[in-house]
């Protein structure tokens, strides 16, 4: 009787999650064919430039350096330091 039980529940729950899914896609489906909405009003203010013109640039750049390159600007920014010159 128990056996019965359990499968019962999961044979609900099975056909809970399957027609969650296909609503799901047909929802997804929908929203592809509707025309894109406009952008949200509350962008944030760095986006924008001292004119109030939005920035068309990356605000953020980083490039591959090795380990040499990385401890050769290290070495050179604690040789132009003010203390640079005690410890060696």
């Amino acid at each position: 009787m128990l056996q019965l039980i359990y499968i019962l529940a999961f044979t609900v729950i099975a056909f809970l999650a399957v027609s969650n899914l296909i609503r799901s896609l047909i929802s997804v489906s929908f929203g592809a064919q509707r025309p894109l909405r406009r952008p949200p009003q509350n962008v944030h203010p760095e986006l924008f430039d001292a004119d109030g013109e939005p920035i068309n640039e990356p605000l953020l750049v980083m490039r591959s350096v090795n380990v040499e390159q990385a401890r050769q600007q290290l070495d050179a920014l604690y040789e132009a330091s003010p203390s640079g010159d005690d410890d060696r």
